[in-house]
């Protein structure tokens, strides 16, 4: 990874205690099909496994930043109809990943597209557009970082803190 990609995640990183990548508490991932009924299906999957990870006060807020990764990864990364016919059923289009750690959740949401997600001024006149503003709102922090290696595209992630058990 490339110092761009540092700089990406450095969000990720700030005010937190180093972690041990190997001091995952639990982790789940889901292939998303090249349709918009998948929104549906990523909320349903991350309610599923907050509640198993007894974390059911973060449902909504969680639920809503993954609904707006998932949404952006549709309707941006993906290029139209080649997309939702041409993709591989070995490869899929989409794929979200929840991870949590004692002191922290990160939901992130990998696309075939290696362009930035771009957070302009949201106009909440228009029908759309406030994603990544919404992600901004409700998460801790988020950010994004290119792949590398034989996978294409970025991964587009969210951070929220956990409260300390007690």
């Amino acid at each position: 990874m490339g110092p761009e990609a540092q700089t990406m995640l450095e969000p990720l990183w700030q005010g937190l205690p180093p972690i041990d990548p190997g001091a995952i508490a639990g982790a789940a991932s889901c292939a998303l099909p090249a349709e918009y009924a998948a929104v549906g299906g990523a909320r349903k999957f991350t309610m599923s496994t907050l509640r198993h990870w007894e974390l059911d006060r973060l449902c909504d807020d969680v639920a809503l930043v993954v609904s707006e990764l998932v949404t952006n990864a549709l309707r941006h990364a993906l290029p139209g109809a080649t997309a939702v016919n041409g993709s591989s059923p070995a490869e899929p289009p989409v794929r979200l990943h929840i991870m949590r750690w004692s002191s922290r959740l990160v939901c992130a949401v990998r696309d075939p597209s290696s362009d930035s997600p771009v957070a302009g001024e949201a106009d909440f006149s228009e029908e759309s557009g406030r994603g990544l503003f919404l992600v901004n709102s409700f998460s801790d922090s988020w950010g994004w970082h290119p792949l590398t290696g034989t996978l294409r595209g970025k991964v587009v992630w969210a951070l929220f803190h956990l409260p300390a058990a007690g």
